[in-house]
């Protein structure tokens, strides 16, 4: 009979717009929430079959289908925090809860947001206040990112920050600016020997130095232009790193440059860079003392002797005063020594399809067959985006247009409750009839 058709379209639009008024709700009462992507609820008419002409008709109702936007993209929020995340692009950050810190990477569940405000704990884990912590590739001492698997989340670990950490940067290059007395090499000069220490930082950020002595050498008549250097090591007790017999250009076109260097013992001079390959006690050190006819390098010029210009990488050991996170994902520690290094970095979740994600509380998603699986990126490549600091993202609730929708739902609420008061009273009469 089509009036009991009609008693359940009007149970089923009844609860399709309580549906939607779950749906509008939720919406507006995240409207502040950081994170926060807005649920929909659409409407889809189901359809009884008939004969058409016959002159009958069932009503079939509605049904409703809910999903979240998480394609959809809140404003970005300044913050005063250095570690507030927010993602310019579809990318998203790995996390995972801190209760399953102790467990093993492969057992570990990897969930992603889109934004998050991450400070450390006791422990020095970064986590937000919901117990969200934040996953990234771990970098070795020198700072490079290793190869990671980019389909699994086996090479991520929980981001540690230790407020207390000290670390030091070993010098690995110099450039070596020194200017030479040219009458020290003429004829009758006494030939003394000119030294010159210079500081750098071993492996374990102790002070060591290279201590470097040039002797002319006087010829008997004339101008040589010729020194010899010797360079040791202070870390290796004195030794002899390196001794090289150094021949200045005399012409008036390169006067006082580097004419030619000859290797009495120690690392290779390479004259396309200029560069002494030393070894000190700690390792490799570069030095560049110029090319061939470079005026930057060591020079021999007039009458005086003077560093004109040395300058090293490398710092002492010093504490931690901060941490960033830049575009491309890269956590940066900062020294009191003004020395930074890269400790991790935090790759980007891209699905095939965003929406189908399961949503999970504190704004947090997990894969699933409908979302497809999931690759990790480096923020900036790729359909991802780049990790903007100091901000977060809005909440997509647009309330306005929520009010609007409340009123529409309960207008037509109200009219499905009416559709069902009037079959009733129809049922009614039809019930009087045999009386």
């Amino acid at each position: 009979m089509t009036i009991s058709s009609s008693l359940s379209a009007g149970v089923a639009g009844l609860n399709a717009n309580a549906t939607k008024l779950a749906t509008i709700s939720d919406n507006i009462a995240n409207s502040s929430t950081f994170g926060y992507k807005r649920a929909t609820a659409d409407f889809e008419s189901m359809v009884i079959g008939g004969i058409a002409g016959a002159g009958t008709y069932s009503a079939g109702g509605v049904r409703t289908t809910t999903s979240r936007m998480i394609d959809e993209h809140g404003p970005l929020i300044s913050t005063s925090n250095p570690l507030d995340i927010a993602i310019a692009g579809n990318g998203m950050l790995p996390v995972t809860q801190e209760v399953y810190l102790d467990t093993s990477a492969g057992d570990r569940p990897m969930m992603m947001t889109t934004t998050g405000s991450f400070r450390t704990d006791a422990e020095g884990v970064l986590k937000t206040e919901t117990g969200l912590v934040l996953l990234g590739w771990p970098a070795d001492a020198d700072g490079t990112i290793g190869t990671f698997p980019r389909d699994t989340a086996n090479g991520l670990e929980p981001i540690v920050i230790n407020s207390n950490q000290s670390a030091g940067d070993p010098t690995t290059q110099m450039n070596l600016g020194v200017n030479l007395p040219a009458v020290d090499t003429e004829a009758g000069s006494a030939g003394t020997a000119l030294p010159l220490s210079v500081e750098y930082f071993g492996n374990l950020g102790t002070s060591e130095s290279l201590d470097i002595t040039f002797t002319p050498t006087v010829p008997a008549t004339g101008s040589s232009n010729e020194w010899t250097m010797v360079i040791r090591d202070s870390a290796s007790g004195g030794a002899v790193i390196g001794e090289y017999v150094l021949t200045f250009d005399d012409t008036r076109a390169n006067g006082g440059t580097l004419a030619s260097v000859a290797v009495t013992s120690g690392g290779a001079y390479d004259p396309a860079t200029g560069e002494l390959a030393l070894t000190v006690a700690g390792g490799p050190l570069d030095v560049t003392i110029g090319r061939i006819g470079d005026t930057n390098g060591l020079t021999q010029l007039s009458d005086s002797f003077a560093p004109t210009q040395i300058t090293k990488d490398g710092s002492p050991v010093g504490n931690l005063t901060a941490v960033e996170i830049d575009e491309d994902g890269l956590v940066t520690a900062t020294y009191d020594t003004g020395f930074t290094r890269t400790i991790y970095q935090v790759p980007l979740i891209d699905v095939p399809n965003p929406n189908g994600l399961i949503s999970l509380s504190n704004q947090s998603y997990q894969v699933s067959v409908q979302s497809g699986s999931f690759f990790l990126w480096d923020a900036g490549d790729g359909p991802t985006g780049e990790v903007i600091g100091f901000a977060r993202e809005g909440s997509t609730t647009d309330v306005a247009g929520e009010l609007t929708n409340l009123i529409q739902t309960q207008r037509a609420y109200s009219s499905n409750a009416k559709v069902i008061q009037t079959v009733d009273e129809m049922l009614q009469e039809t019930t009087n009839i045999k009386r």
